[in-house]
């Protein structure tokens, strides 16, 4: 089960920390690969850039893994911080109504 305080891992860093070191390749040969640019993969390595479905699809075509897997990293990523931002500011009013769904 994940620690809900702390933020997932952001699929730039398992690029970053493991993929890129494993295949001994630099940031512009693994742009180059992707087809996109340096900048894109720098912003993408460095956190600064989420992984889109097409992100997704090119890094499981050059490297492996499935797009869902890229992709479900990112939705936790992206989850957790729309999650941090509401804690400090909700937006939404407190539930009126009893959920449809039962929580898991």
């Amino acid at each position: 089960m994940r620690n809900p305080n702390r933020r997932p891992t952001h699929p730039g860093a398992i690029l970053r920390e493991d993929v890129l070191p494993e295949l001994d390749i630099t940031q512009a040969a693994f742009a180059n690969h992707l087809g996109v640019s340096r900048l894109t993969v720098s912003e993408i390595l460095h956190e600064k850039r989420g992984i889109s479905a097409e992100m997704a699809l090119r890094i499981s075509k050059v490297i492996g893994g499935t797009p869902e897997s890229w992709l479900h990293m990112q939705e936790a990523v992206d989850l957790w911080e729309v999650e941090q931002r509401f804690k400090s500011n909700p937006a939404i009013a407190p539930t009126i109504m009893r959920p449809l769904v039962a929580a898991a």
